[in-house]
């Protein structure tokens, strides 16, 4: 798997601009003109992102190898904000067509330092059709998200979003709080899903500081060593529902809004595992709140 970085081309494209851009400064200054504004050239972020070579290209392979990813149908779909107003929480919705069995949900990144945002496998029968969670993003970019049917196809879509420096924004929480905290959990039971009596709907959320490595202490301005949730799996009556394998890429505290089916007595069992071996578990009637 590569590291996928900006790469120096992608630096220099962004420091400088087009090459009509960068010829114009170099001409100006061997005529002796010392007053060249190079602000005045250097592209905006959305221009720089645009002009930037797409991470895509290689992530795709390196994910997914030579298969067919189908774009262009309503069998995937991402509500994403197309300009962030937190890039260290931002929401991001996926709605996945309940005619086709899909079991698996990749959401990716694309120039995050760490693309993969979340691996989702969804059990047969859950009802997962529609998932939500919150995610830093580090700079504009292509968010893309990959379906993965039961026969084998894989369903692509992405949105573009407008965002910055997500991966290193410092914690919302106070450290000694976020410790205290951490591995606390919270489920709550939304009923019926409108329109669709045969779902719920039910969010989690989690108490973790889900340290992407990328922050500094603002004391001591260390950088804080990664520490985040890898593993969570969700279970009702004995039953799989969802799992996750997660990196970086998921906020502090992270918050995940799902639907699924069957018996509302069911209750809930969640478990989820950090990088640091700790396990938190916790069982949870579909009343709690």
């Amino acid at each position: 798997m590569k590291t996928f970085t900006s790469g120096m081309g992608r630096n220099l494209a962004a420091r400088w601009g087009r090459p009509s851009q960068v010829a114009l400064v170099a001409a100006a200054l061997s005529f002796g003109v010392t007053s060249v504004s190079l602000a005045a050239s250097e592209p905006s972020p959305e221009e720089a992102a645009a002009a930037a070579d797409s991470a895509w290209t290689d992530l795709k392979f390196d994910l997914f190898g030579d298969r067919k990813l189908v774009e262009g149908t309503d069998v995937v779909s991402l509500d994403a904000p197309k300009r962030a107003a937190d890039p260290a929480i931002v929401p991001m919705t996926i709605r996945l067509d309940p005619e086709k069995d899909i079991r698996k949900v990749t959401l990716v990144i694309d120039e995050n330092p760490s693309p993969v945002a979340g691996t989702f496998t969804l059990a047969k029968g859950a009802g997962v059709t529609e998932l939500s969670t919150r995610v830093r993003v580090n700079a504009y970019t292509d968010v893309h998200v990959v379906a993965e049917a039961a026969d084998g196809t894989l369903y692509v879509t992405k949105q573009f979003v407008k965002a910055a420096g997500g991966c290193a924004a410092p914690a919302a929480k106070d450290p000694e709080v976020a410790a205290r905290e951490m591995g606390r959990m919270k489920l709550r039971d939304f009923g019926e899903v409108e329109g669709a009596a045969d779902r719920r709907e039910a969010q989690l959320q989690i108490r973790h500081p889900n340290n992407s490595g990328l922050q500094k202490d603002q004391v001591t301005l260390l950088y804080i060593p990664a520490h985040f949730i890898t593993d969570l799996d969700v279970e009702r009556g004995g039953q799989p529902v969802f799992s996750m394998t997660g990196g970086i890429s998921i906020s502090e505290d992270p918050n995940f809004r799902f639907t699924y089916e069957g018996d509302s007595a069911e209750p809930f069992h969640v478990k989820a595992v950090d990088t640091e071996g700790k396990v938190f578990e916790e069982t949870f009637p579909v009343t709690a709140s």
